[in-house]
């Protein structure tokens, strides 16, 4: 068995303790929390897999890489402190441990990555013989391997569009969706997420990775950006207020450019209620959100994507198939060399061990 530790609890890591219990390869031998409330409970309680799993959660990192553990699923956030998610990855690397992680986006592809952070792993590689292997879903697998995949069905390929069509107000990260996307800010305030060179930074690499794989030379990586007011004051059930007139959805592209137009696109058009943009792209069913890929060409092929997880919850089934590309990944990276992977490199492989008797209800013969 893999010993595998989740560090972190939150979104990411909730569904990381049950996709690691799941696991017929894979053994939960500690999980790391920072929030002291959460010290000594059980990892069953925190990622409510509705069993105890006999393993207590805690806050003594150094105790935990001192075991030595096979392989690691970083699940703390990246996105307000990317350098002490690098460190934290790094000291785990050096440990000797396989690192599957959704926290730092420049290392989705990171051939690309900037060159201090990417020295920083591979110092650590070298030191410890530990390997990575970072994704998601959008950045991810939702513009990576599925667009590509998809590809391989047509004739010929015109454009090839992924896109994340979302109502925030689902996405239990309230500081995230104030703050870093700006809704319910003034229309003149400035998102973080989507200022200039942002974009390009999280998404540009998923955009490189797929013209690689498809043979194509980029011209550049170019952005668009829309932004809409809300008509009227909306209450949210997780969030609270959003007010009239401040920011109540976003729409932006990240264009890879080949031989002067747009031809591999990265769009998301991101609400906090639906009746804001309504003219913009929705979900195919009317839902709360989807990922959805469009191959224009010949023949046209669409494809949507809507997981659910945690009571009905899209935001958090996107997490979980994050997660599962991710935990299932952690076998194949053991039994190869130690490297930066990329998604190009690590296989999507079936579940093979997981349709159990517990899937499905039998029935009788």
């Amino acid at each position: 068995m893999i010993t595998t530790v989740v560090w972190g609890t939150g979104n990411v890591g909730r569904a990381a303790i049950r996709a690691v219990d799941a696991h017929p390869a894979l053994q939960l031998s500690a999980v790391i929390v920072h929030n002291p409330d959460k010290v000594g409970r059980d990892a069953g309680d925190l990622g409510d897999v509705g069993r105890d799993l006999g393993v207590a959660a805690t806050s003594d990192i150094d105790t935990v890489l001192a075991s030595k553990p096979d392989a690691v699923v970083y699940a703390a956030s990246g996105d307000i402190r990317p350098d002490d998610a690098l460190a934290d990855i790094v000291a785990a690397i050096r440990a000797g441990a396989v690192v599957v992680t959704t926290s730092l986006y420049p290392l989705y592809d990171h051939r690309s990555a900037p060159a201090e952070m990417r020295q920083a792993i591979q110092d650590a590689i070298d030191e410890g013989g530990g390997s990575l292997f970072a994704s998601g879903i959008d950045p991810g697998w939702g513009n990576d391997v599925l667009p590509l995949l998809l590809s391989g069905l047509a004739t010929t390929v015109d454009v090839i569009r992924c896109q994340e069509i979302f109502d925030y107000s689902t996405y239990d990260q309230p500081d995230s969706v104030r703050w870093l996307v700006g809704m319910g800010q003034p229309m003149d305030y400035a998102p973080p997420m989507v200022a200039p060179g942002i974009p390009s930074m999280v998404w540009g690499g998923q955009v490189r990775l797929m013209a690689r794989a498809l043979g194509v030379e980029l011209d550049e990586i170019r952005e668009t950006l829309l932004r809409r007011p809300l008509e009227t004051t909306v209450t949210t059930a997780t969030m609270g207020d959003f007010e009239e007139g401040t920011q109540g959805a976003l729409r932006f592209e990240v264009q890879g450019i080949v031989d002067g137009e747009p031809r591999i696109v990265i769009e998301h058009v991101t609400r906090i209620h639906p009746s804001c943009a309504p003219d913009w792209p929705t979900p195919a069913d009317g839902g709360a959100g989807a990922h959805r890929v469009i191959i224009e060409g010949r023949p046209r092929i669409e494809v949507s994507i809507e997981a659910t997880d945690e009571g009905g919850n899209r935001s958090a089934g996107g997490n979980a198939t994050a997660v599962g590309r991710l935990v299932g990944a952690i076998d194949w990276l053991v039994e190869n060399e130690p490297a930066m992977y990329d998604a190009l490199d690590v296989p999507i492989r079936p579940a093979v061990g997981k349709l159990t008797a517990t899937t499905f209800e039998r029935t009788p013969a």
